[in-house]
């Protein structure tokens, strides 16, 4: 589970990035690599050309420097030397005559000769490696490739600035470093856009299964007329097979959901043929009941032990299912968007009548009402509404011990009229309260139930208000339940008598 909040609180990389991160970062790696490696084939490479051509400096300095040559004579001197016979720049000359002090000197950028100090001479002697070419560093002078050798009974050291080889590599890997960084920046904008169209299916995929998600699909007819375009569903391709398997799903769910809303329509004709079917049959059981148990009472004779209280049973139930089919019957009208006869509506008055009607049948309960000074007025059907407000104030009697407190609240909030209905009873159990309004739904076990309904009352009283274009919610608590009813106003309407 840890590992889960700490997955979904980092960043969230696109699938675009990643390719692109992914392919730059190789390429970069081994563009690097590249450069390192030429870098290194081309210095090995000056470096073995400078090796050379200080070998052949070596050859010309023993012929000038031989017998009768310039290293002989008791003052032999490296500035000296180097003044007499100009040398091309970075060219370093050492010499060490037999008994002698040694004596150096180097030919700088400008031609000009200058003398090596003591410290920098001994430096060069530490760095001495060998006889054959050895790269040293001199403070103040730079690096060298220097060759060591005896002329007679000469010591002499000759050394070549390694400048030239420093500054072609320093070239190159810039020239190398600009050229992939451009390189780079090609190849992010050519992946960018490949990827990009290569993705495009996939982004309409999604688009799609976007627009299909916003679709209400919980009840009424539905139809999902959002498809993968036929370009970016082409099924050649693995992205485009994609588009085409959610194309096929979208047929497949649109006629299941044809299918659903069709046997629905069919159950619903069927509940309202068989409720407007059933009641007269119920009418003629009722009518018979009543006929016969009048007829018991006024008979002076012996009767059947137990007759009248059969018949008074089969006409209690036959009122039961009387009331049964007509609540079936209106759900199927409002299912169909029949039933309602639209007027100007006082939500005020309507629920002082309600309060009014309740309080003679739930004489042990305390109910309240508040209302605004100026009433609360919308488009509606009148007698539907007052059968909503009826309904819920009979559910809060029924589901409530003695003493609950009922209180009605109606106000407006905004564009909306709004009626409350709060009670201070046991509460609804949440295991039923997401289901409370679905039809043959019951309440909470804790809350006793008094009397036989059919438990259609407040799937009718949501029905009602889902035709008004209105909401009905529940939220409950022990001690503290209400139900909320919210339709929509209409503003500065005047109240109809």
């Amino acid at each position: 589970m840890t590992e889960a909040r700490a997955a979904r609180g980092r960043p969230a990389w696109t699938l675009q990035t990643r390719l692109m991160v992914t392919v730059i970062g190789i390429v970069s790696v081994i563009l690097v690599i590249v450069a390192v490696a030429t870098s290194a084939i081309l210095g090995q490479v000056l470096e073995t050309r400078l090796s050379e051509q200080l070998r052949s400096t070596m050859d010309r300095v023993k012929i000038a420097g031989g017998p009768g040559g310039a290293f002989e004579g008791p003052d032999v001197n490296a500035k000296t030397i180097l003044e007499s016979s100009p040398q091309q720049a970075g060219f370093l000359l050492i010499v060490k005559p037999f008994l002698t002090p040694a004596s150096g000197a180097f030919v700088a950028d400008d031609l000009t000769v200058t003398a090596l100090t003591d410290e920098q001479l001994q430096a060069l002697a530490d760095g001495l490696d060998g006889p054959g070419p050895t790269t040293v560093e001199i403070d103040g002078v730079g690096s060298y490739v220097v060759l060591a050798d005896a002329i007679d009974n000469t010591v002499a050291v000759v050394g070549l600035a390694r400048t030239e080889v420093q500054q072609t590599i320093a070239r190159m890997l810039t020239t190398i470093g600009l050229l992939t960084a451009g390189g780079l920046l090609v190849l992010a904008a050519a992946t960018a856009f490949v990827i990009r169209v290569g993705l495009r299916p996939l982004r309409s995929v999604a688009d799609t299964a976007t627009r299909v998600a916003s679709v209400p699909m919980d009840q009424g007819a539905v139809s999902i007329s959002a498809r993968v375009p036929a370009d970016q569903a082409d099924d050649r391709t693995e992205i485009g097979q994609v588009g085409a398997a959610l194309n096929t799903l979208l047929d497949h769910v649109d006629a299941s959901l044809d299918a659903r809303q069709r046997n629905e329509e069919r159950m619903r004709r069927f509940v309202a043929d068989a409720s407007h079917e059933l009641r007269t049959p119920l009418a003629s059981i009722r009518g018979y009941s009543e006929l016969s148990l009048r007829a018991l009472r006024r008979a002076e004779g012996p009767v059947f032990e137990g007759s009248e209280s059969a018949l008074e049973r089969i006409q209690a139930q036959s009122i039961r299912m009387t009331r049964l089919v007509e609540d079936l019957l209106l759900l199927a009208r409002l299912d169909e968007g029949q039933d309602l006869v639209y007027g100007s509506v006082d939500l005020t008055q309507l629920a002082l009548e309600a309060v009014g009607d309740a309080r003679p049948a739930g004489p042990d309960h305390s109910w309240r009402v508040e209302v605004s000074d100026e009433p609360v007025v919308l488009a509606g059907d009148a007698a539907r509404l007052h059968q909503v407000v009826a309904n819920l104030l009979a559910n809060a009697r029924i589901h409530t011990p003695a003493g609950t407190e009922v209180t009605v609240r109606v106000f407006r909030d905004g564009a909306d009229a709004v009626l409350t209905v709060h009670d201070d009873g046991p509460g609804v159990d949440p295991a039923v309260q997401a289901d409370l309004f679905e039809r043959f739904a019951r309440g909470d076990r804790s809350r006793a139930r008094q009397t036989g309904g059919t438990g259609l009352g407040l799937s009718i009283a949501k029905a009602i208000v889902t035709a008004h274009h209105g909401t009905i919610e529940v939220d409950s608590a022990p001690g503290d339940t209400t139900f909320t009813l919210r339709l929509p106003a209409r503003p500065h309407a005047p109240v109809v008598p």
